[in-house]
């Protein structure tokens, strides 16, 4: 599976995946047509499918040019057809799709929205999160309530370590420095937020980021840690409620 990275709008990545063996071609969460266009054309590609992980704009803002361009079809979360027009393929929660020669799994993962999806592609370990988890971070409530947003991020959680996490922001800078706020002491943060700068200083994307590192570094995937706990003098409090917290402190961050 080829991913690559497409800047949109001011801080959101469209990713275009191409499976090598059929040669099937799909853009995620296209915020704009645009430089997808630009994309496929430099590289000869025809669009075949355009998947959303959610139905905010800046995730599908590029879906009816791609469509009435290419015939691709929308692939998206079954419950969200009122707010996705035009899905084609309607999913649900751990249902497989195939894109090509590889198996999709399908993870509904609500809190951020209520129809929010993430496409896990199983032999390739590559997920695309939208905007439920970002790299040391995760996506702000606006639908959903903080026990089910803990409950996706504990899906995601799940995948095998080696997944490669495709998100739909470069949000890292500023989330590794709320990170390093409450976690000073965590080694592993502190040599990646090095790696964070000097790739930000040459307007180069921290993305993909690795599961392994996210649960090394990311607080939001180290709520049920009794150290870190300890740390925050939130040490008597269920794992669920220190989610809460912290995603509080960061909604303020």
């Amino acid at each position: 599976m080829e991913v690559s990275l497409i800047p949109c709008l001011t801080d959101n990545y469209a990713y275009v995946i191409k499976d090598q063996q059929s040669k099937t071609v799909g853009v995620v969460d296209p915020s704009e047509s645009s430089p997808v266009i630009d994309f496929l054309k430099k590289k000869e590609l025809k669009l075949d499918y355009i998947l959303n992980t959610h139905h905010h704009f800046d995730h599908i803002g590029g879906n009816d040019d791609l469509k009435k361009i290419y015939g691709a079809k929308i692939v998206g979360f079954s419950g969200d057809k009122h707010r996705i027009p035009n899905i084609d393929i309607p999913l649900q929660n751990n249902s497989n799709w195939i894109f090509g020669k590889s198996k999709v799994r399908i993870l509904h993962i609500p809190g951020h929205t209520l129809g929010h999806i993430c496409f896990f592609f199983e032999k390739e370990k590559i997920a695309f999160t939208g905007d439920t988890l970002f790299s040391l971070g995760c996506g702000r409530i606006f639908e959903g309530t903080y026990e089910q947003m803990f409950s996706s991020i504990n899906k995601i959680k799940k995948l095998p370590k080696a997944t490669k996490i495709y998100c739909g922001h470069e949000y890292t800078f500023k989330n590794a420095k709320f990170c390093l706020e409450h976690d000073v002491e965590n080694t592993n943060l502190k040599n990646k937020f090095k790696k964070i700068k000097e790739l930000r200083s040459k307007n180069l994307p921290t993305i993909p980021t690795t599961l392994e590192d996210e649960l090394k570094c990311n607080i939001f995937l180290r709520c049920d840690e009794n150290k870190l706990k300890a740390k925050l003098d939130m040490n008597k409090l269920k794992d669920s409620d220190v989610f809460k917290k912290i995603r509080d402190l960061k909604d303020r961050f």
